[in-house]
């Protein structure tokens, strides 16, 4: 090659060798976040989780200037999506709406659960909690909570209660219920809490149901409510006193949401997201929207509140769980 030419080729050759490396540097060197991001909800589209998890991706998507994904993944009580989930780049780019039911009461039982639940996961956001609802159907004989564990008591095993299966937050709230009271009542478990709680409308199979999802039936005359396991009353269902109130203060039951990275996310990155989810759950319309479910926001946390939560009800739902007997197979 003519010396000349040999000098061109190797003065390209080191241009495009930095230009190329200039390019990578530049790519890694963008600010968080610069493309799209999945959330991962492990349940149907429709329900709780599902709505919850839309309202934080459509909030995200208008605050961060990138589109935030609902990609649902079903199955296995939320197994199978949490499973697939922490298997991802911890990058920030895959977010997770972690549950009490998957973060809390799965570990305790199922015995092939596929994710460690303290070592998989970068807590983010504590998002909202919803009490269950102490319910009987619209024509029920009972009009307080008194009267139907005074009836309970009086007659063993005649009362019925339904759930949305074996381990669900209906079951363990009614567990308690039942371990605080010595009532002897039965547990008819359904395929959902849908089911479940069509049963209880219609007043014939069940006779209550301790649920977190029934509230609009509430309000619409179709169910009545009688207790509210929470430590305050509801914003949903101001009229509805609490177990406390009651005299059951220890009669506390509710479902929670929040978001989580996989494990080694970055701590700038959990950082930058608890703001900005904690900035869409506080403000108006999607707090507003929540509290018409029936949740109860709490006030902004950082990420070390919301991982020792996880860890406080990994536990409380294990003694739950052994108090309740429940076993999936």
């Amino acid at each position: 090659m003519h010396p000349i030419r040999r000098t061109l080729f190797k003065t390209l050759l080191a241009s495009t060798v930095v230009g190329l490396f200039g390019t990578t540097a530049m790519a890694a060197d963008q600010p968080y976040p610069s493309k799209p991001i999945k959330l991962v909800v492990p349940w149907s589209p429709g329900g709780a989780t599902d709505i919850l998890g839309r309202m934080i991706a459509k909030g995200l998507t208008e605050r961060i200037g990138q589109t935030v994904v609902v990609e649902n993944q079903a199955g296995a009580g939320g197994n199978i999506g949490t499973t697939s989930f922490v298997r991802q780049e911890p990058d920030g780019y895959t977010l997770l709406v972690a549950t009490s039911s998957t973060n809390a009461a799965n570990p305790h039982l199922y015995k092939q659960l596929g994710f460690d639940p303290a070592n998989d996961f970068a807590p983010v956001a504590f998002v909202a909690k919803i009490p269950n609802v102490l319910e009987v159907p619209k024509s029920s004989k009972f009009k307080s909570y008194k009267e139907l564990i005074d009836y309970a008591k009086a007659h063993p095993g005649e009362l019925n209660y339904g759930s949305a299966g074996v381990g669900s937050s209906q079951h363990l709230a009614a567990s308690l219920l039942k371990h605080l009271t010595d009532a002897d009542i039965v547990h008819i478990p359904f395929k959902g809490s849908g089911p479940a709680a069509s049963a209880l409308m219609g007043g014939e199979q069940l006779d209550f149901m301790i649920d977190t999802g029934s509230v609009n039936q509430v309000k619409a005359g179709s169910l009545r409510a009688l207790a509210v396991a929470s430590e305050e009353r509801t914003v949903a269902l101001p009229e509805v006193p609490t177990f406390a109130e009651l005299g059951m203060p220890k009669m506390i039951a509710f479902a929670w949401y929040g978001i989580v990275a996989p494990a080694g996310t970055p701590d700038e990155i959990v950082t930058y997201l608890n703001k900005e989810i904690n900035a869409v759950v506080q403000s108006p319309e999607v707090k507003q929207h929540l509290e018409g479910m029936g949740a109860q926001v709490p006030p902004p946390e950082d990420a070390k509140n919301f991982a020792n939560f996880i860890q406080s009800e990994l536990k409380r739902y294990g003694d739950l769980i052994k108090m309740s007997g429940a076993k999936m197979e």
